[in-house]
């Protein structure tokens, strides 16, 4: 696994409107978060723990 350059991916939940985010999770101690619609604008970053729990926040309150 390169963990190098960071593996974009489309969330899961993109309905293919283009309205959706890329996370890039093969990174050791980060996740990246950017928007796909502007994939050279800001990218966020998160600790894994961090990035979990809102996955998991968010899926509780669906």
């Amino acid at each position: 696994m390169n963990t190098s350059e960071p593996r974009w991916r489309t969330a899961t939940r993109s309905n293919g409107t283009g309205a959706c985010v890329e996370v890039a999770d093969n990174l050791p101690g980060r996740v990246l978060v950017r928007d796909s619609k502007d994939r050279s604008g800001a990218v966020l970053m998160f600790e894994p723990e961090a990035w979990q729990g809102f996955v998991e926040f968010v899926k509780s309150h669906r």
